[in-house]
């Protein structure tokens, strides 16, 4: 276990102004805090905060968030508590160690929702203070190497999180060497057989290429070397998790790989990167479609490195990194190195340790992006799945016309770049132009492309592009604003009740007034409140008795907007329904009927009047391309004072009394009998197509039910009609 001084020493070696007698305060509170407590090794469980301290000196950072790594789990699992560490070591180490307590509540869960929110703390966190994450990372790395003392089957949960989230966020950040490692140890947990059989394979090709590794980098280094640039080249071996997701992701043998064994070449400066690659493709032989500048266009993660392919000494594949030895910190240590070359003179800087500083680093733009989509209420199980689709997905770049670079996905279509400039901008795309040309909005877009977003502010995004869209952004967005269009129809047809019901008082809709009384019914905005109004979730009567009105002793002073469908033969019938002027004529479908209660939609049929659907009506099939047809309809429930049509077809068994069962189980039911017709009879069934007239939809609920139970009747359900 290391020592107390060895520790405060490891600090101070790149940080000589670190707090010292803070350190050693840490340090023994921590080890007296943990006390007897063991780990499932045996060890004194003081060892873990002490490793994970030490991992991150690796790191090189500042004496807070090592003190917060020894500290980590001492109000989880110890007598301590937020307010001693507080009064201890001051706000800054109390807020890094309480974000940590949060996250840790609900960690190594196995519930997706529960699994989602611990992410979302993680993140949230995150964005408050970079060092969360670094010593969450610390923490899971140092409990993966101890993972073969944890039993089967929680390891097997561990190490799952670990390669779906841990793994692949430590990515994002650029934290190349944790990812690997942390990628490497899953692996292994997971799928062991396969690792070993890699290994194997791998262990097979070092004997076959011999010194081959040597001998290249040798030929680089002298190459480079004759035309003036100093470079350390060095040679490396994928890792096995790494070697086996390419695999997989390509359908590719190990043989088929081209780049189980790359080589780094480190230079002192920029303009070198180019020298160095212009050296080797003139040297040797490239591969083609190999070639990326990822110092011209950054990774989101802020990884900055020339790559490319020849075939190289002894007619090998050779796969190259070329990058300066600050990109080559930044590409191993991330978001850990990248505040040490913010404001440095020069870039020996990041050896005297500075503290993070992450404003303008890509990667902190990325995690920002998904903080976003926390803000827009999304539930956690589909915040899970966007982030994945974050975390794991390769990228495309792309350009606005004026020039500004944006990276997505590989896979993302013009929908994504459209949100990813502006969610404004995606909520009213209506069409794009890739390169100068009109394409479709899901045209998969390809490195280098230009697009030009076409806007309407009369747009709203159909619900049917969450499904093509590839980012979580892009997705959430689309959710959003289908939730708002929804909502808003709802509170427009919420707000018409309101305002009607207030004229029979004499009386006229304010917003102030309505917004103080759907606060009073525990509603918190007006436009939640008339949506749930339009819903039904709201009754009108309560939100006027919150209004000072008594519904039951005053009586409406006149009749609103009530229609009545023309005189016909069977009589005259009141059809009490809002949203249609008084004027127009009504009719109810024959086909189907329709009854107080259900879903009901209107049909102009010119000339005629408006003809009345259930929902489910079948007929309304043939209207969906003439949307200017339709009018949206509800029943007036104050003017409710008739019966009303339903259609029904019910099968009897062919036996004595059979129809008589139906017509006394109707009647005693209080529904009247408008139609009855046997439309077909068989030795054991008959069919009747029936019409009765009833009060509502829980009154004809009611009589279906009575029904289904009578033992002569075989079934009974609504009726369609005809598409």
């Amino acid at each position: 276990m290391m020592r107390q001084y060895e520790l405060v020493e490891r600090v101070t070696s790149y940080d000589p102004d670190a707090d010292e007698d803070m350190l050693n305060r840490a340090y023994v509170y921590a080890m007296k805090a943990h006390g007897h407590q063991v780990r499932a090794s045996g060890d004194p469980y003081f060892t873990h905060p002490l490793e994970v301290a030490a991992i991150l000196t690796d790191m090189k950072l500042d004496d807070a968030t090592i003190a917060a790594a020894l500290l980590h789990d001492v109000v989880e699992d110890t007598e301590a508590t937020h307010q001693e560490i507080e009064e201890l070591f001051g706000p800054e180490i109390a807020g890094l160690v309480d974000g940590l307590t949060k996250i840790r509540r609900l960690d190594l869960v196995t519930k997706e929702a529960a699994q989602a929110e611990n992410l979302r703390k993680l993140l949230l966190a995150m964005a408050r203070d970079a060092r969360v994450l670094l010593v969450k990372l610390a923490d899971r790395l140092h409990n993966m190497r101890t993972l073969d003392h944890v039993k089967p089957e929680k390891r097997a949960r561990i190490a799952q999180e670990t390669m779906d989230i841990y793994a692949p966020l430590a990515g994002r950040m650029g934290m190349h060497a944790i990812r690997e490692e942390l990628d490497d140890i899953s692996f292994e947990a997971l799928y062991p057989e396969a690792r070993e059989g890699i290994i194997k394979r791998l262990e097979t090709l070092r004997a076959e290429s011999g010194d081959i590794l040597t001998n290249i980098e040798e030929r680089l280094t002298e190459q480079l070397a004759t035309h003036g640039i100093n470079a350390n080249v060095t040679g490396r071996e994928k890792k096995p998790a790494s070697i086996w997701r390419k695999m997989q992701r390509k359908d590719l043998s190990l043989g088929q790989l081209s780049d189980i064994f790359g080589f780094r070449v480190i230079v002192d400066n920029l303009p070198d990167c180019y020298r160095a690659l212009g050296v080797v493709h003139t040297t040797w032989r490239v591969v083609p479609g190999r070639f990326k500048d990822y110092i011209s266009n950054p990774k989101q993660n802020d990884y900055r490195s020339i790559h490319t392919t020849i075939i190289g000494p002894h007619r090998k594949r050779v796969e190259l990194q070329i990058r300066t030895r600050e990109m080559d910190d930044i590409a191993e240590r991330g978001v850990a190195a990248h505040s040490f070359y913010k404001d440095a003179a020069d870039p020996m800087a990041a050896e005297r340790g500075v503290r993070i500083q992450h404003g303008d680093s890509n990667a902190f733009r990325w995690l920002r992006s998904l903080v976003e989509s926390l803000a827009e209420g999304d539930h956690p199980g589909e915040f899970l799945e966007h982030t994945r689709l974050e975390l794991f997905a390769d990228q495309v770049f792309c350009f606005t016309p004026k020039g500004a670079l944006i990276a997505l996905p590989k896979g993302a279509n013009a929908i994504d770049f459209a949100y990813a400039v502006h969610t404004d901008v995606g909520n009213s795309c209506v069409g794009c132009r890739i390169n100068g040309r009109h394409a479709p909005l899901m045209t998969e877009l390809a490195n280098g492309d230009e697009i030009e977003i076409i806007r309407s502010q009369a747009q709203t995004p159909p619900a049917a592009w969450e499904k093509v869209a590839h980012t979580g952004k892009a997705r959430a967005a689309i959710r959003r604003a289908t939730r708002l269009a929804v909502r808003d129809q709802y509170a427009g047809l919420g707000r018409e009740i309101l305002e009607r019901r207030l004229a029979r008082f004499d009386a006229v809709y304010e917003s102030k007034l309505a917004s103080e009384a759907f606060r009073k019914l525990g509603v918190a905005s007006l436009d939640d409140g008339l949506a749930a109004l339009g819903r039904g979730e709201v009754q009108v009567r309560d939100v006027l008795m919150a209004l000072g009105f008594n519904a039951d002793d005053k009586k409406p002073k006149r009749d609103v907007r009530q229609t009545r469908r023309p005189a016909s033969e069977e009589g005259e019938r009141t059809i009490a329904v809002r949203g249609v002027n008084r004027q127009l004529p009504l009719r109810i479908d024959p086909a189907t009927g329709a009854v107080p209660g259900e879903r009901i939609v209107g049909i102009l049929t010119r000339g005629e009047g408006i003809t009345i659907y259930p929902i489910f009506s079948a007929a309304l099939q043939k209207f969906d391309e003439e949307p200017d047809l339709w009018v949206d309809l509800a029943w007036d429930d104050d003017s409710l004072d008739d019966l009303y049509p339903a259609r029904l077809n019910v099968v009897l068994h062919n036996e004595v009394g059979a129809l008589g069962q139906l017509t006394q189980t109707i009647a005693e039911g209080g529904a009247n009998i408008e139609n009855l017709q046997m439309t077909s009879r068989a030795r054991d069934f008959y069919n009747i197509d029936l019409t009765i007239e009833v009060e509502d939809i829980r009154h004809l609920n009611r009589i279906i039910n009575e029904l289904n139970r009578k033992p002569l009747i075989s079934s009974v359900a609504r009726a369609t009609g005809e598409a």
